[in-house]
């Protein structure tokens, strides 16, 4: 062949090569489909690198499935992991978003959670944006398929299913004792006492209702209608709790505080000194650490059959 000819023919079959190699099925794009908690189809295509997570739940989520690296903005109340601190703040207080603020990160996802509201979504929708809507899970099976749903998301799935089968052995562990307890207490767990005389606690439905149950204890608070609502003070001291947990420790409320209240020095819980802060972000956040949680107030509880 002419050397002019072979030096013409060379680029041209580089150009060949590459346009084969791009159409291969080893390069191919891998289009995830997935159907979020709104019944919408939400498609991407290949796992998502830019993530704005809009709910502190979502942003542990990420997380913990091993794509914190992905997370490039969060809301006002994203505080866990610490890490998640530094990332740009999209907004969130009082419901409200910064949808420029958004945008101007060019997110190839958002991920809402049941704090947003289907409004918010369309919202961002209409900025050109992509948005997957997660529910709050009502069960801890709820909870594991949250987690290979994000893992789906953002290319962890083998990280998602890993963790997920180390949370069904640790539930299973504490299931496989449920057996050895002979007592099982009365919990009132309190979110909120601003008006100590109709303090907000968790009913059925609720993960603290969750957590509890499967702790293999009863919440006082199922006798509600909702899973978060008021309870009067009278209703408490007739339920007579074996243990109070203060969940609004962190707005300033003490076991000193509850002992102040009419009529509740003679709960079982108060006679007993079995009033304790508990970290509220750990129960009422749809994450792994829901688990921890379980863990924590089983030992609590059943400090001889939980070692």
């Amino acid at each position: 062949m002419p050397k002019f000819r072979l030096h013409f023919a060379l680029p041209l079959l580089t150009t060949l090569a590459l346009l084969l190699a791009a159409c291969s099925p080893a390069s191919a794009v891998t289009v995830i489909n997935l159907t979020d908690g709104l019944n919408r189809t939400v498609t991407l295509h290949g796992p998502a690198k830019r993530i704005v997570s809009l709910a502190p739940s979502n942003t542990e989520l990420l997380y913990e499935v091993g794509a914190g690296a992905q997370v490039v903005g969060r809301d006002d109340f994203s505080d866990f992991p610490a890490e998640a601190k530094a990332l740009p703040s999209v907004g969130g207080s009082m419901g409200n978003y910064n949808l420029e603020a958004i945008a101007a990160l060019k997110p190839d996802l958002v991920l809402a959670a049941g704090i947003n509201t289907p409004e918010d979504v369309k919202s961002l929708e209409d900025q050109g944006l992509t948005v997957f809507y997660l529910n709050n899970p009502k069960h801890l099976v709820d909870l594991y398929q949250n987690l290979q749903t994000v893992g789906t998301l953002t290319g962890k799935t083998k990280q998602a299913a890993t963790l997920v089968q180390s949370l069904q052995r640790r539930i299973q562990a504490l299931i496989d004792k449920l057996p050895t307890i002979t007592t099982h207490y009365k919990v009132y767990y309190e979110l909120d006492a601003t008006d100590p005389t109709k303090p907000f606690t968790a009913g059925p439905g609720s993960y603290i209702n969750i957590i509890l149950e499967t702790a293999g204890d009863h919440n006082i608070g199922s006798v509600l209608l909702s899973p978060y609502a008021s309870i009067s003070s009278e209703e408490v001291i007739k339920q007579n709790p074996d243990f109070i947990l203060l969940g609004d420790a962190a707005f300033g409320m003490t076991s000193e505080g509850v002992l102040q209240r009419p009529g509740w020095s003679a709960i079982n819980a108060v006679k007993n000194q079995h009033v304790f802060v508990f970290d509220d972000n750990i129960v009422n956040r749809p994450t792994a650490r829901i688990v921890d949680a379980i863990e924590m107030l089983a030992k609590m509880l059943h400090p001889d059959v939980f070692k």
